[in-house]
């Protein structure tokens, strides 16, 4: 294991101060010489002559990285501070759209669309008379989502047509719009994978309490580990890329015809996922900010990197090269060192060819 030097690099973390931003933070400080941790609610953007972003009355520091957090009562703030840094900052892992988009179940969805990303049939009406003949068409059950909350909350399940009329006129009265979704059953469970950069970092398998259809954790529901196939795995990242979201919660239903995506999530939270998770996921965010970071820099010869082992593998011509290491495993499967992985330029996105033998292991790209 390579042990991190201090050095001048600096990240802040934007939040409402929650446990799993916490814990990004305490991450965070074995990367960089100085980590903040400032409250989302001290934030103010100025337009005009000497706008700018400012923090408890003052302009916000200069950072070379900052993650943005927060729930949907803030998307339009974040999205302003996030559009007016996103020329200043050398590295934000979500991109000022995502904070507007994501956060808005019926945009994600319109993204999700134009992407060709499965997701179950979803319906969207003008009028209540329009949707009123659409619950006249559908299957039953089905669900009936507020475009705005998380953690399962707006989030209703109506099994004939007298209730949906009835939570349709509740939404009437309250002048709130909403989407309609074919319910998919999966005796309610869904998966939460997390992605970083491009890959599925973690991922549990959600089960909601008896007599809830919300698998949600903030929900009552329970996790377990789950692996993740090819399949629901490339869904995952594909998501998260059209999401323009380089760290995303990404919920999948296990169809009967395959997995569908039902919602994505900028704003994860990790305990749940951290409790069964085999890795820690606080770290492998943190590494990938700071990488990110150093690579964002570096392409703009503003620092200069430090020399360490991957360094070393970096500067060299990666054609071919041989190193001699242990190899840990994660339960009875092997973790291969990430030089290789550089070396390689294997992603989880494509397919491979693995050929095993009595002590000797091949992995050639599949075509």
């Amino acid at each position: 294991m390579i042990i991190m030097e201090k050095n001048n690099l600096s990240a802040a973390v934007v939040s409402l101060g929650s446990k799993s931003s916490v814990m990004v933070i305490e991450a965070l400080e074995k990367y960089f010489g100085q980590v903040d941790n400032l409250q989302i609610k001290n934030m103010e953007v100025r337009l005009g002559k000497d706008g700018g972003v400012f923090y408890e009355g003052k302009p916000l520091k200069k950072y070379d990285c900052i993650y943005l957090k927060g729930s949907f009562r803030y998307a339009h703030l974040l999205r302003s501070i996030s559009t007016m840094l996103e020329d200043k900052v050398p590295f934000m892992p979500l991109s000022a759209s995502a904070f507007t988009i994501v956060h808005n179940k019926l945009l994600t969805h319109l993204v999700l669309q134009q992407q060709n990303i499965a997701m179950p049939r979803t319906y969207i009406s003008s009028t209540v008379e329009a949707a009123k003949q659409v619950l006249k068409q559908v299957n039953y059950p089905i669900v009936m989502k507020l475009p705005e909350g998380t953690q399962g909350k707006g989030v209703m399940f109506a099994d004939s047509p007298s209730s949906a009329a009835s939570m349709l006129d509740a939404l009437l009265a309250l002048r709130q719009p909403f989407i309609i979704q074919e319910y998919v059953d999966t005796g309610g469970s869904d998966i939460r994978a997390l992605v970083v950069g491009d890959r599925v970092v973690a991922s549990m398998r959600r089960k909601a309490q008896r007599d809830e259809k919300r698998a949600n954790i903030h929900a009552g529901g329970s996790g377990e580990y789950v692996e993740l196939d090819r399949i629901s795995r490339k869904l995952a990242i594909d998501t998260a890329k059209a999401l323009n979201a380089r760290i995303c919660g990404v919920d999948i239903l296990e169809g009967p015809t395959g997995p569908l995506i039902i919602e994505a999530n900028i704003s994860p939270g990790l305990q749940g996922l951290s409790s069964v998770s085999r890795i820690d996921i606080a770290e492998e965010i943190a590494r990938y900010l700071y990488t990110q970071t150093e690579a964002a820099l570096a392409s703009k010869g503003e620092i200069q990197k430090k020399e360490t082992v991957s360094d070393l593998f970096n500067s060299m011509e990666l054609h071919q090269q041989e190193i001699i290491t242990t190899l840990p495993f994660r339960g009875e499967r092997i973790l291969l060192p990430e030089v290789v992985t550089k070396v390689t330029k294997f992603n989880e996105t494509k397919e491979y060819l693995i050929k095993a033998s009595n002590g000797k292991l091949e992995i050639i790209p599949f075509k």
